[in-house]
């Protein structure tokens, strides 16, 4: 089975990192400890003082941003239930006249049938003398 090799490369990278700082102390845990923790809070620092500037004019542009694309995306919502309002209504139009048209249909061809049948029966009828 392959293993991880992340492991290994975040320990390589974190003994790297205390053997800089070590190194750059002269061998003095304390002194890498301070200069390790004076600069994470440089670091930190600049990033804190970056993003207030830029979180709050990319929050403004958000804002907009979504305003104006929420705006379109509730004109396109109301655009299609108009239309398909507008469709279920063509659609039950013709469903209703689809309806009518075969009900009258169904009617003639009732009608043709039971003309037919009364002629045979009266046909039928002649041949075996019936009034």
């Amino acid at each position: 089975m392959s293993r991880s090799r992340a492991p290994l490369a975040i320990g390589l990278a974190a003994a790297g990192g205390v053997g800089y700082y070590l190194y750059s102390a002269g061998g003095s845990p304390r002194v890498a400890e301070k200069q390790f923790e004076s600069d994470a809070h440089h670091v930190a620092a600049k990033i804190k003082g970056d993003t207030p500037h830029r979180s709050t004019d990319a929050e403004h542009q958000g804002r907009k941003v979504g305003q104006e694309v929420g705006s379109k995306v509730d004109h396109a919502v109301e655009t299609v239930n108009r239309d398909i309002s507008k469709a279920k209504g063509e659609t039950e139009a013709y469903a209703k006249a689809t309806k009518a048209d075969t009900l009258k249909k169904i009617d003639e061809f009732d009608r043709k049938v039971e003309e037919g049948a009364s002629k045979s029966k009266s046909y039928l009828s002649s041949w075996f003398g019936s009034k």
